[in-house]
C-alpha cells in the first residue's frame, strides 16, 4: 500500500492517454494521487487496464466504488466482492470506499445512487453490511455521504446524525463529500455548517469536491440548465452533476472543514463536460492552495 495525501484527481478515460504520455515524458505531474472506480476496469482486457497498472506504479492510488449498495436490502454480491478484492490488491489502495445509498432492488441494478431512509432501525442493518463487505475485501472500508433530492418516507434522524451512528456502529471511515453536503443544504434549506458540526468529522479519511449546476425545476420535473444565475431563481434547484468547476461556496466550505479535520487527502471529481488536463491541473492547484491555508 502507498500513502495517500495531498490533493488528487479522479481518473477518467477522457484524459488517461494524455496523462500516461505526459508522465512518460516528464515524470509524475502535479497530482498527489489518483482515485479509481474499480467497476470501470474489473474483468476488462485491452489497453486501458494496462495503462491503469502503469499509472499505479507512478502515482498513489485510492479506490472508490459505485455498486456495493451498502444501504440496500438485497444480499451482498459475493462474486463481485471477490473480484473487487483482487483488483484492490493489484492497485495497492490503503482503503476502499463506497456510498451510503442503495443501487439494487429486487436483483435489478438501478444505475443510480439512491438515498436510504434515515431510520434508527436501518443503522444496525447497514453497519452489519459494511462490516461484512469490509471482511470480504480485506481492507478498511469508508462510506460517502450522497446528494439526494427526495427522502424515502419520514426521517427519524438528520443525515449527519445518521452517518455518525452508522460509522460508529460499523467502526468505519467517512469519505466526506463537501459538495454533496452543500447541494443538499441548498435544496432542503438547512445550515451546512450545522450539518458539519453533527457529522462524524473525526472519522474522515478523505474529502471529495466537485462541481454542481442549477436547473429549472417544476412540478413536472427538471428542465433546462440555468447556469450560475440559477441560484437567484425561485423555480430552480441545484444538481450534483460533477460537470462544472468547484463553486466558490464549496471551496470556502472545504477550507472550514479542513480546519477541523486536519490534513486529510482531498480529491477533485469531474465526470461531465471534462476539460483538458491542464485545466484540471489548474483546479487541483487551486484546491491545494486552500488546503495549505486551512
Amino acid at each position: 500500500m502507498t500513502a495517500v495525501q495531498g490533493v488528487g484527481l479522479g481518473l477518467r478515460w477522457e484524459f488517461i492517454d494524455e496523462l500516461v504520455d505526459r508522465t512518460a515524458a516528464t515524470g509524475p505531474l502535479a497530482i498527489d494521487f489518483l482515485e479509481v472506480s474499480p467497476e470501470n476496469t474489473m474483468k476488462r482486457g485491452g489497453v486501458q487496464p494496462a495503462r491503469l497498472a502503469w499509472l499505479a506504479e507512478r502515482y498513489p492510488i485510492v479506490t472508490h466504488g459505485l455498486t456495493m449498495s451498502l444501504g440496500g436490502t438485497d444480499p451482498l454480491d459475493a462474486g463481485y466482492l471477490r473480484d473487487l478484492a483482487a483488483v484492490l490488491a493489484t492497485l495497492r489502495t490503503p482503503w476502499h470506499s463506497d456510498h451510503m445509498c442503495f443501487g439494487f432492488a429486487g436483483g435489478r441494478a438501478m444505475h443510480e445512487l439512491l438515498p436510504v431512509g434515515f431510520k434508527l432501525s436501518s443503522v444496525p442493518r447497514i453497519a452489519e453490511r459494511i462490516q461484512r463487505a469490509r471482511d470480504a475485501i480485506g481492507l478498511p472500508l469508508a462510506v460517502e455521504n450522497v446528494s439526494y433530492y427526495w427522502h424515502p418516507g419520514r426521517a427519524e434522524l438528520g443525515e449527519a446524525e445518521f452517518l455518525s451512528r452508522v460509522c460508529e456502529a460499523a467502526d468505519c471511515g467517512l469519505v466526506l463529500d463537501v459538495n454533496n453536503a452543500y447541494v443538499n443544504s441548498i435544496n432542503f434549506g438547512f445550515d451546512v455548517d450545522d450539518w458539519m458540526r453533527a457529522a462524524p468529522l473525526d472519522r474522515v479519511v478523505q474529502i471529495h469536491v466537485a462541481g454542481h449546476e442549477w436547473f429549472e425545476a417544476t412540478e413536472t420535473g427538471i428542465g433546462e440548465a440555468r447556469g450560475p444565475a440559477g441560484a437567484a431563481d425561485a423555480d430552480a434547484m441545484i444538481i450534483d452533476t460533477h460537470g462544472a468547476d468547484v463553486a466558490d461556496p464549496v471551496l470556502a466550505l472545504l477550507g472550514r472543514v479542513l480546519e477541523r479535520t486536519g490534513p486529510v487527502p482531498v480529491l477533485l471529481e469531474r465526470d461531465q463536460n471534462i476539460p483538458g488536463l491542464d485545466e484540471l491541473l489548474a483546479e487541483v492547484a487551486r484546491i491545494r492552495a486552500i488546503c495549505a491555508t486551512a
